[in-house]
């Protein structure tokens, strides 16, 4: 989900897809996790013009002794993921009794930038748990989960991404008596490796609309699958809760809080807000001051702002003063420029597809992705909303039927697709070089049966 990765693939969140493996204890291929926690601060409700808002968690919780967030991480191409010895783990209840979220600072190599790296557990009518995108896990991190006083029953890599790949395989070691499922046509780049190089051992392939899952009576899934973007196909798996009628999605949309997720430590937001290089050659000609940065509440806000900017743009248009940039893209549920502009574009038809099944058959009223905030309490008007850019890309070809309910989705599609033009300029011109060398695809065209 960290910026540069776009480079390496078509999408924003696979990163890094490389790997090198360091020995554990107990693992053949990787080392014990490390896990984030920040101080226990209740999140509060915000709503932006959509009517979005952001679900505020019931309990926040992270364990006391640090020395259980080790983790030892220097895999990926061309950048490692940090952090690359401790992270900290941050536990928050989304539905009574039923989901619960946990999250990690997740880093780009040796940058400043990072963002949140989201799991999410939800406890089946059998008492059982089932595990969605693992993250590291730490020793932090797996007490946490043992707190819950459940087993640990399915666990689900909905993704190729490598960012979330790469966990899975030592997360399932820690329970053994887990069923490992996993999104089909997993690939790496630039070595396309087998999920056993990556310590993936004995996994079910999840499959769409499939009714003969374990957790078919109260979990549906639908696979985004689309091979004609470029280097591998885009895959995504959606699911729906269907007790507490919650969706989950990995990359899809994104809503971006003003405020820094908890897991994101000060020292990364204070590097963040220092002005380093980047700043300087996205500072349009202004002076830029050579301060140092004081720890404090709007320098760490600043540190925020630029991270969120570099994510979701590469190279925005200005890091020296990013809060103009940075109110355009917050407090609303979009798809994410990287993903909308290298993957999306070019499969309109699949995507919509994918959107209107979501959409039209599953009651949902809250979403959690798998990074920025979570829950978002949205209609499902606002989820096809986030999707309206598909309707200039297909036209006339794909209106099926007039619908109050869609004419309104695409007039408040409009703004929450609006991207600041000359933010998105890096973004665009890295399209078209990767394009022109084949990395990835021109805009489908025609409905592909």
């Amino acid at each position: 989900m960290v910026a540069a990765i776009a480079i390496a693939s078509p999408k924003s969140s696979s990163l890094l897809q490389n790997p090198i493996y360091f020995s554990d204890p107990s693992s053949h291929l990787f080392a014990s996790p490390i896990c984030l926690n920040p101080k226990p601060t209740p999140q509060q409700r915000r709503r932006n013009f959509t009517n979005l808002v952001v679900a505020s968690a019931v309990t926040t919780r992270s364990s006391g002794d640090s020395s259980g967030r080790f983790y030892f991480n220097f895999t990926g191409f061309p950048f490692p993921l940090g952090p690359f010895l401790n992270r900290r783990t941050i536990r928050s209840e989304a539905v009574k009794g039923c989901i619960w979220l946990f999250e990690q600072e997740q880093a780009l190599g040796f940058s400043s930038v990072s963002t949140n790296i989201r799991m999410t557990v939800i406890k089946l009518k059998s008492g059982g748990l089932w595990v969605h995108a693992p993250i590291a896990p730490t020793d932090e991190c797996i007490q946490l989960i043992k707190e819950l006083g459940a087993p640990v029953e399915y666990i689900v890599l909905p993704t190729f991404a490598y960012e979330h790949k790469i966990f899975v395989g030592p997360f399932s070691r820690k329970f053994p008596r887990a069923q490992v499922w996993v999104a089909p046509r997993q690939w790496s780049w630039p070595l396309n490796l087998p999920l056993e190089f990556f310590g993936i051992f004995r996994s079910k392939t999840l499959k769409d609309k499939d009714l003969s899952t374990p957790w078919a009576d109260e979990i549906e899934q639908k696979v985004l699958s689309s091979p004609e973007v470029g280097i591998g196909p885009y895959v995504e798996v959606a699911f729906y809760h269907k007790p507490s009628r919650t969706l989950l999605v990995t990359d899809a949309v994104i809503f971006v809080p003003r405020q820094p997720p908890e897991c994101i430590s000060k020292e990364s937001l204070l590097a963040s807000a220092k002005n380093g290089l980047a700043v300087k050659i996205l500072s349009k000609g202004k002076e830029v001051p050579n301060e140092p940065v004081v720890d404090n509440k709007r320098n760490r806000q600043k540190g925020w702002e630029r991270m969120v900017l570099q994510i979701l743009f590469l190279g925005p248009s200005n890091l020296l003063e990013p809060n103009a940039s940075f109110e355009q893209m917050s407090q609303k549920l979009i798809v994410s420029p990287i993903v909308k502009t290298l993957v999306f574009n070019k499969v309109p038809e699949k995507v919509r597809d994918w959107v209107d099944g979501i959409s039209n058959e599953w009651r949902f009223k809250r979403i959690i992705p798998a990074h920025f905030a979570a829950p978002i309490n949205v209609s499902r008007s606002d989820f096809r909303a986030a999707f309206a850019f598909l309707d200039e890309l297909l036209g006339e070809r794909y209106v099926t039927r007039f619908s109050l309910s869609l004419v309104f989705s695409s007039i408040m599609g409009k703004a929450a697709s609006y991207f600041p033009p000359d933010d998105m300029r890096t973004l665009s011109s890295l399209d078209q070089f990767l394009v022109s060398v084949g990395a990835v695809k021109k805009t489908v065209s025609g409905r592909k049966q």
